[in-house]
């Protein structure tokens, strides 16, 4: 992007040079300097606090059927937009199709040279005619008399009767060669709430604002700003994007609260004790108060990310407690008192509950680290579910334990002869597993065999999967994008728009329709307008997919234009509103070369059936007027190229010859030719330019014109001239895969090198996210193996437990791959929660196992054998429990549940087919690692003996 040397040379150069007739957007990534049909756009500087990847919170759509839209910009600007910017959390209100009022003054140019008079006249009467100048005050010896005189005025009527000069003694007024009315300051742009001429406000919040407070806060303060509205003033609530986010986030708060009444009801299931089914019901709420405690200290929000990384952390956080109280129950069941239980089970048990979280945080520590625009998107959902861990484990080692000495001792200890449905299944279960158990312990080979090509499907499976970057959500809102011929004029696009707006507004799933077109906003010349579609609460329509592809086909009837549909999407990556999601941008020093290779890729893309709405920002065949003046007869008739160029401007360039101020606003007058003499090449013939003697010499006595193709817009991205294609995915169509093909096909089309392609936005943030994800899992394997090497004090049981990861990856990349779902982020989030629930259990039998190998003196066969049995019932419950976290999330059809649904997926999924198969593989790996051990510790002893040994 050009650096702030570059912007502040470019604003400082259309300050000195009025005449300018180019219009300068600076984005983070991209500067575009576009023509605005040779019209005059006014300097002026805007500085705003805003983050330009973000939509509107709120769009308003103000209206009236008993004024023109000049006099309600008054009230929409001054009385709503003003007011509205200085709400706290308002980053900026955007004004959409603002009509500022203004006095028009559209010339006759016959009428004009009939009396011998020119456009550049007419332009210094109207200028001196209204001034606002100091006068000075008349000093008393009591009193002080400030100076004011009707210098100034106000309206189209007061303007009429300005006298351009004398005529044989006769005065020439205004209204003897033009038509002075009361118009805008661009009648060439527009907005429409429907088909309803309006101004839209757009308002947007600062970054890191909470929404929902300022959404309130603003409702709060429109029926104050209201009242001093006058009652024909119609102001309609388009678009509140906070209903969306309050949908969603009461979504998730439902499903915590369903998890959290699942989870007590699994342990209710389990341990059969009232108290031990009270005592996790009180900690859970204590965690979960806890994590919003520290993630107030740090700054966070509730969002769908803290409040998904909660819902999931509900069947982590209750694992620590599940595995303390199951281990004392236990004692207690064998005889011992409670107080002697808790203290027996904490202290057998606490080791391992620090050893499960430590390298369940470990699996976040990439993630925490993370740079770039996806560790900034992923650090507080990493940082929440640690926060929580770190506090599950602290209310687990001090007040379970406390609690279960001091209350179940309350409980009647049930008859063993009666047991219970579940109790007599349950030790089917475990007797089934216990058969299962002894036969992998005879068949240790395969089962040996079995792990190695687990890990090796895991890594078939992700190359085999599509890919993508985050799922596309279903938030109610559609933005449309509008492309026309490059030389359709604004009131061609207007009726345009008005078409797109009445096929959208008979679709029973929308709610509210409103869109601008004119060169004015992300709009980057007069053939291109937005329509911004609000559907109806989601419980009312079908999906947001659904209802843009029954568009789609009634959008082709509108002719002379391409609509090109995206969904709005909660998240957002790069500045840019495009015609369609994702963007590959071409850059090339030469811009011939550019031009020329930008719509042969196009043109490809277009042709690869897992993309859509393929789109171009390139505008470079509009024709244009060019005005070849013979300098040699100017010069003969007494004209410069200063008249010239200045009469011109006065004619077409909509001149803002002087300004009329007001206590609360101020409003331009305007000078142009009739509309009648501005509708083609062929006005310019009636055009006259007043020589250095008086005289008026027709510009057709000294020109030709001759039309030709020129460029519209041209695109920077950095310093380099650039052509961005946009395209939005097909049905079942990954990014991956759309990726892939579009690097193929530039190869396949041999485009130069010079011609560099670039993916930019979403896409971009996509391929930097591909690059490094196996590095990420790479890095929570080794944050794993490192930290249980430390706890363990041992290279080799590290080893065992992750041997428990790839079946794993396995179970969720098939059930992935099963429901249609990309490898998006969210789904690698899920599948590294899964490695961390996989882990917890094999670290309750590996911790297990190696007491009772070290403090039992038992085999390493004994001592595993044992492990599983005993922490068979725990390391059910904890899976349980998981699972019970992650399926409100894999079945969730709510607002924005597209984003959180493919985590449930993966990790239940991921449990389904991977649990049995670690139950049964990490025991046999453990025995084979530990013969392992036995061979390395008896070859230390032979080398020790060895050297022990006296020379002979």
């Amino acid at each position: 992007a050009p650096g702030p040397t570059t912007v502040r040379a470019l604003a400082h150069q259309r300050k000195n040079r009025p005449q300018c007739r180019k219009r300068l957007t600076v984005t983070h990534a991209m500067l575009t300097v576009s023509s605005t049909a040779g019209r005059r756009v006014s300097a002026g500087g805007n500085y705003r606090e805003t983050n330009p990847a973000q939509s509107p919170v709120l769009i308003y759509a103000v209206h009236s059927e008993a004024m023109p839209l000049y006099q309600l910009d008054q009230y929409a600007n001054v009385m709503l937009a003003e007011q509205l910017s200085t709400v706290k959390g308002v980053g900026q209100v955007i004004i959409a199709g603002q009509q500022q009022p203004a006095v028009t003054v559209q010339v006759d140019p016959l009428a004009l040279a009939s009396r011998g008079l020119s456009l550049p006249q007419i332009a210094t009467a109207l200028s001196t005619a209204t001034l606002d100048a100091a006068k000075g005050n008349l000093q008393g010896p009591q009193a002080n008399y400030p100076l004011q005189t009707n210098d100034q005025l106000f309206d189209a009527a007061q303007f009429k009767n300005v006298i351009v000069a004398y005529s044989n003694g006769a005065p020439v007024e205004v209204k003897d060669v033009a038509k002075v009315i009361n118009s805008s300051v661009n009648p060439l742009t527009g907005s429409w709430f429907g088909t309803t001429s309006a101004e839209l406000l757009l308002i947007e919040t600062t970054p890191g604002a909470n929404t929902l407070q300022v959404v309130d806060s603003i409702k709060a303060a429109m029926p104050r700003l209201l009242a001093s509205i006058p009652r024909a003033v119609h102001v309609d609530l388009v678009s509140d994007r906070s209903v969306n986010i309050r949908a969603s986030v009461s979504d998730v708060e439902f499903m915590l609260v369903l998890t959290i009444a699942l989870v007590v009801v699994v342990i209710a299931l389990f341990l059969r004790k009232l108290w031990a089914t009270i005592i996790p019901s009180i900690t859970l709420p204590l965690v979960i108060i806890a994590t919003f405690s520290g993630m107030y200290f740090l700054n966070y929000s509730i969002d769908n990310l803290s409040m998904m990384a909660l819902t999931i952390a509900v069947g982590f956080l209750v694992d620590d407690a599940i595995v303390m109280i199951e281990n004392i129950v236990r004692y207690i069941e064998a005889g011992d008192p409670p107080l002697d239980a808790a203290l027996k089970g904490s202290a057998q048990i606490g080791f391992t509950i620090v050893s499960m979280t430590l390298s369940l945080i470990a699996v976040f520590i990439p993630l925490l680290f993370m740079s770039g625009v996806v560790g900034l998107l992923f650090h507080e959902f990493a940082m929440t579910v640690t926060l929580t861990l770190l506090f599950s484990a602290l209310v687990s080692l001090t007040l379970t334990p406390m609690m279960c000495a001091q209350f179940l001792t309350r409980q009647n200890e049930p008859d063993r002869n009666k047991r219970s449905w579940f109790e007599r299944g349950f030790e089917r279960l475990r007797n089934g597993y216990d058969r299962g158990l002894l036969w992998a312990f005879r068949h240790r080979f395969l089962m040996l065999l079995l792990t190695v090509g687990l890990m090796a499907l895991t890594a078939i499976l992700y190359i085999w999967i599509p890919k993508g970057f985050l799922p596309e959500q279903d938030t109610g809102f559609i933005f449309c994008a509008v492309q026309a011929r490059q030389d359709t004029s604004f009131p061609a696009m207007a009726k345009i728009e008005n078409q797109i707006a009445r096929i959208v507004m008979r679709d029973p799933a929308v709610e509210h329709v409103v869109g601008f077109a004119g060169a004015t906003g992300p709009n980057a010349s007069e053939s291109t307008a937005r329509v911004f579609i609000q559907l109806k609460p989601f419980s009312q329509r079908p999906p947001v997919q659904q209802v843009m592809a029954r568009l789609r086909p009634q959008f082709n009837q509108v002719i002379g234009a391409k609509v090109f549909l995206q969904a709005g999407q909660d998240i957002n990556i790069g500045g840019r509103l495009e015609q369609a999601q994702y963007q590959y941008t071409l850059t090339d020093t030469n811009t011939t070369e550019l031009d020329h290779w930008a719509p042969i890729l196009e043109a490809g893309m277009q042709k690869l059936k897992i993309l859509t709405d393929v789109a171009s920002d390139l505008q470079v065949a509009a024709p244009n007027v060019s005005i070849e003046v013979d300098r040699n007869t100017a010069s003969q008739l007494g004209l410069s190229m200063s008249a010239i160029d200045t009469t011109l401007e006065d004619a077409f360039a909509q001149a803002r010859i002087a300004t009329i101020y007001s206590p609360s606003y101020q409003s331009k007058v305007i000078l142009e030719v009739a509309p009648k003499y501005q509708s083609g090449p062929a006005a310019l013939a009636d055009l006259y330019v007043q020589n250095s003697s008086g005289a008026e010499v027709p510009l057709s006595a000294v020109a030709h014109f001759v039309t030709k193709a020129e460029p519209v817009t041209i695109n920077y991205q950095g310093l380099f001239p650039s052509v961005t294609l946009s395209f939005n995915l097909a049905p079942a169509a990954a990014l991956s895969q759309a990726v892939t093909a579009i690097d193929a096909l530039q190869a396949k089309l041999g485009v130069p090198a010079t011609v560099h392609g670039a993916f930019e936005g979403t896409a971009q943030a996509f391929e930097q996210s591909m690059t490094t994800i196996p590095l990420l899992i790479a890095a929570a394997i080794a944050a794993i193996y490192v930290i249980m090497g430390v706890l363990y004090e041992s290279f080799i049981h590290p080893i065992t437990i992750l041997s428990s990861l790839p079946p794993a990856g396995v179970g969720a990349l098939l059930i992935l791959m099963a429901f249609g779902y990309d490898l998006t982020l969210i789904a690698i989030i899920g599948i590294i929660l899964l490695m961390g629930i996989v882990k917890k259990n094999a670290i309750m039998m590996i911790d297990f196992a190696i007491e009772a190998e070290r403090n039992e003196g038992k085999s390493s066969l004994e001592a595993i054998h044992q492990a599983c049995l005993l922490r068979f019932r725990p390391i059910m419950m904890t899976t349980f429990c998981a699972l019970i976290a992650g399926l409100p999330l894999a079945l969730e059809t709510g607002a924005g549940s597209e984003l959180r649904r493919p985590l449930g997926v993966a990790i239940v999924g991921g449990l389904l087919v991977s649990q049995w198969l670690t139950l049964y593989t990490t025991p046999v790996v453990y025995l084979y690692l530990d013969q392992v051990s036995d061979w390395r510790q008896r070859r230390r002893e032979t080398r020790g003996a060895t050297s022990r040994q006296p020379p002979r």
